[in-house]
């Protein structure tokens, strides 16, 4: 199946990389995503990569000709929850000065 993008497509929206900079890293032989992911920022923004991760993960297979399921997953931070300066200020610290659990 062609591909009918246009260069200019934005891959990853929180990092701002388009798909013509995806195919430029592919073009120089950086084809694993975490190999993109560190050069390039991709997949490092608020979202982790929620959507563009796949989205490289499809330019390379097709640049490569490797499948998808064959690729190695990145590492990615899980989200985390947020927690008011209250919290934080309210905390217990045990005598080693880390967070008590209750």
């Amino acid at each position: 199946m062609k591909n009918v993008q246009p260069d200019d497509t934005i891959i990853c929206r929180c990092e701002d990389i388009s798909r013509a900079e995806i195919d430029a890293w592919i073009e120089k032989g950086i084809t694993t995503i975490d190999e993109i992911k560190r050069l390039s920022r991709a997949t490092m923004g608020p979202c982790q990569g929620r959507t563009c991760r796949q989205l490289i993960m499809q330019e390379i297979a097709a640049k490569t000709g490797q499948p998808v399921s064959e690729m190695k997953m990145p590492t990615f931070r899980q989200p985390l929850r947020g927690i008011t300066l209250g919290a934080i200020a309210d905390m217990q610290l045990d005598e080693e000065g880390q967070p008590r659990e209750e």
